[in-house]
């Protein structure tokens, strides 16, 4: 009988209720090729969940997140997409401040949720840093929900929302989500030539506010006033939370919400029937090589990396593509779109294929 494993998403074992600030270890023999003052830093994120009520459709990928890898003087050692750089970075020993932020954010605005993590790793001369981000919503939103007799009452009126940068015209007919930098954020009527205050409330990273703004009067108030205005709370919170065990085996993967990552794959060998989440890199797999550009030649097997710009063999899955179905839909001869593409395949990972840890009697797959 196969075995199945429940957890909460994205989690392995004793489960974590809050999220790791600061996750690496020293393990890689690096000596020969390299100054032997460098060590190695290598930077993966957790897999990304939202718990609760999604405050945004789709999450980010994190190949698109900006990332930025400072030494402790302030010097740049990489600014660029977290998809761009290296499977590894050499760097000299010491401590460094790792970044990475899905889009850049200032100034409120509509729909832009911010995520990302930040932590700070000290990398040993000869050895190896893994660092693993764990991302979560690093601004916070509004969203009104403005009942329609209040027009009626303030057909001249407009509601701004205001915080120390900036403010934003929220109009009656709005239905998006306000972010702002987490603090104090005040909602205005203005009418009648004056701004007033109906409302201020100081805002946390991750939380999403639902108000409701409605008139409790029966008649509507006069111009420049805001009497009979009645504000409703309904306070959401959307929690980007990652649990796993630290130097442990993930157990999760018994369903395609809770699929493992490739990392999580690879320290998942004898799991059957699990969930397994990456980028097709490439494929024409044998026993010494692999290939991650085109054109591909064989429709048996492809290549899953962490993201979609991995190029080392050692660091993906090989995938055993059995014949009819999946074969079809995800071999890259007749799919060479795939290639750098997102996708779940359900099956058993095993220590072995053509060289590496990969996956074989595939019964699922989904491209998102």
């Amino acid at each position: 009988m196969k075995r199945k494993f429940y957890c909460l998403p994205f989690g392995a074992g004793v489960v974590l209720s809050y999220l790791l600030a600061a996750f690496f270890f020293v393990s890689c023999d690096l000596s020969g090729s390299h100054d032997k003052n460098e060590g190695e830093l290598r930077i993966a994120f957790m897999p990304i969940r939202a718990d609760g009520t999604k405050a945004d459709a789709d999450m980010p990928d994190t190949c698109d997140f900006i990332l930025t890898v400072a030494d402790s003087k302030g010097q740049i050692v990489y600014d660029g997409l977290f998809g761009n750089c290296p499977e590894s970075i050499m760097v000299k020993e010491g401590s460094y401040s790792v970044k990475a932020v899905s889009c850049a954010f200032g100034k409120p605005a509509f729909s832009s949720p911010q995520y990302g993590d930040e932590q700070c790793v000290v990398v040993p001369r000869g050895g190896c840093a893994d660092v693993k981000l764990v991302c979560r919503q690093l601004n916070a939103g509004i969203r009104l929900k403005i009942a329609p007799e209040f027009l009626d009452a303030y057909p001249q009126g407009a509601l701004l929302l205001s915080s120390d940068d900036g403010k934003l015209m929220y109009s009656y007919r709005e239905k998006r989500i306000a972010y702002f930098n987490p603090g104090r954020v005040s909602l205005l009527l203005s009418d009648g030539g004056s701004d007033r205050v109906l409302m201020s409330r100081t805002l946390m990273p991750q939380e999403i506010l639902t108000l409701g703004v409605g008139v409790a009067a029966s008649e509507p108030p006069a111009s420049g006033t805001s009497g009979g205005i009645s504000i409703s709370l309904d306070t959401v919170r959307t929690w980007i939370n990652d649990n796993y065990i630290i130097g442990g085996k993930p157990v999760n993967g018994g369903d395609i919400s809770d699929a493992l990552t490739v990392q999580q794959a690879l320290a998942s060998v004898g799991e059957e029937d699990v969930w397994v989440c990456g980028y097709i890199v490439g494929g024409d797999l044998t026993s010494a090589s692999a290939s991650f550009t085109g054109p591909f030649e064989s429709k048996t097997n492809i290549i899953l990396g962490p993201r979609s710009g991995t190029s080392a063999k050692a660091s993906c899955l090989s995938i055993q593509l059995p014949a009819g179905e999946i074969r079809d839909a995800l071999n890259l001869v007749e799919n060479p779109g795939l290639l750098g593409k997102k996708v779940y395949v359900c099956g058993d990972i095993v220590a072995a294929y053509y060289g590496i840890p990969g996956m074989k009697n595939l019964t699922g797959y989904n491209i998102p």
